[in-house]
């Protein structure tokens, strides 16, 4: 039996795909030449944006008429589309997609993969290793809490002993992924022994954390609008895989503005492995426009952020994410994102136009009132004055 994964949406979709291929394996198939010669097709679905969602329909319509032309094929769909349909109790969100996609012979919630199995790597110097799944934010316009659930960090020495494994099967570079990575052991914070005594944390239970016996972590609290909010292992995770032999680069993503610590900036600053191009969400560069995106950031605040690391990390270059149209967004308030974006010379953008999804905040309180050309037109100013400028000069990373 053979099996082929197609994998749509982020790197942490990547990483699960290279999971999902292992779960196979340890069932004792082997992987496909091409889709065409393969007994299990799996698709691995985003739901980040509509084009997304209607390229896995694509995919299983088409996959549908091979099996009507004889061709024994079992279709598996799994990914943050199976995940919201999880977890949406009435069981509406299912029914739906097996309407949808009747063809469909299986729905595989990613949570039945789990860790257990070893991922299969592709790239033979480069490997995603997952810090965290889900998501705590909730912007408005993101379903990703919905899909993935609320966020849960894996066991310290889990990803310590990934990346040591990595490292002694020659790959010298690891990108480790979560939806924000910044709060990377958030959820660990209340469940250490020893009592807190950093000021203002006192919401939390500990301000160090025990990863085992013998090695104990002090809890990084990020200051938000006036008081230390979020706790965060993540800035010792990093600077403990630095410390790995056999690894050159070290990388992250994604990362938010809101939870960017000094405490983080420092690591980086001072660890030569860790790579000097960050991805930095930025969204739109209006304050009004964040607020409603339930971003915990100001146009201010971002920037200064910025100024930030470039003062302490000599040639860090930025790269983020832009959406353009966003409910109630207006013309000048897009054009003080354009204003941003030349501020900061961000060398790639990835530029979306806001895509309306289901069970969002945005969906249920705001109207996607900005039409179709007009986020196109904001959607080609960005795009040629980030993406294409940076090909055309050779700075595009």
């Amino acid at each position: 039996m053979k099996y082929w994964i197609v994998t749509f949406g982020c790197a942490a979709n990547e990483a699960d795909s290279e999971r999902i291929a292992r779960y196979y394996e340890a069932r004792g198939y082997t992987k496909a030449r091409s889709i065409r010669s393969a007994d299990d097709v799996v698709i691995n679905t985003c739901m980040i944006r509509q084009k997304a969602e209607d390229r896995v329909y694509g995919l299983v319509y088409n996959l549908s008429l091979a099996k009507k032309k004889g061709r024994k094929l079992k279709i598996v769909v799994t990914g943050c589309m199976v995940g919201m349909a999880a977890r949406e109790k009435t069981g509406k969100m299912l029914t739906l997609l097996k309407k949808k996609m009747p063809s469909v012979d299986e729905f595989l919630p990613i949570e039945e993969v789990g860790f257990d199995h070893a991922p299969i790597r592709t790239d033979k110097d480069h490997a995603l290793v997952l810090i965290t799944n889900g998501c705590n934010n909730f912007c408005t316009f993101c379903v990703v809490p919905i899909t993935r659930g609320r966020e849960v960090s894996r066991p310290f020495e889990d990803i310590l002993l990934e990346c040591r494994t990595v490292a002694i099967q020659g790959m010298s570079y690891v990108t480790l992924v979560g939806q924000n990575v910044n709060s990377y052991g958030a959820d660990f914070a209340s469940q250490s022994v020893i009592p807190a005594t950093e000021p203002g944390s006192s919401r939390f239970k500990s301000d160090r954390f025990r990863v085992k016996p013998g090695m104990e972590k002090k809890v990084t609290y990020v200051k938000h609008l006036g008081r230390l909010r979020i706790p965060t292992l993540f800035p010792h995770l990093l600077e403990e895989v630095c410390r790995i032999d056999g690894l050159k680069l070290i990388d992250f993503i994604s990362s938010n503005p809101w939870d960017f610590s000094d405490e983080l900036i420092g690591v980086i600053a001072s660890n030569a492995k860790i790579s000097r191009h960050i991805h930095l969400p930025v969204q739109s560069g209006d304050t009004e426009v964040l607020r409603r995106m339930n971003r915990w950031y100001t146009r201010e605040e971002y920037l200064t952020l910025v100024k930030k690391l470039r003062e302490h990390v000599p040639g860090v270059t930025l790269s983020t994410d832009i959406i353009v149209g966003f409910c109630g967004e207006t013309v000048d308030q897009f054009e003080n994102t354009v204003a941003l974006a030349k501020k900061v010379g961000f060398t790639k953008a990835y530029v979306a136009m806001y895509s309306d999804r289901p069970h969002t905040s945005a969906h249920k309180v705001y109207s996607d009132d900005v039409p179709h050309a007009e986020k196109k037109r904001r959607w080609q100013i960005l795009e040629e004055l980030i993406n294409k400028t940076n090909l055309r000069n050779g700075t595009y990373s």
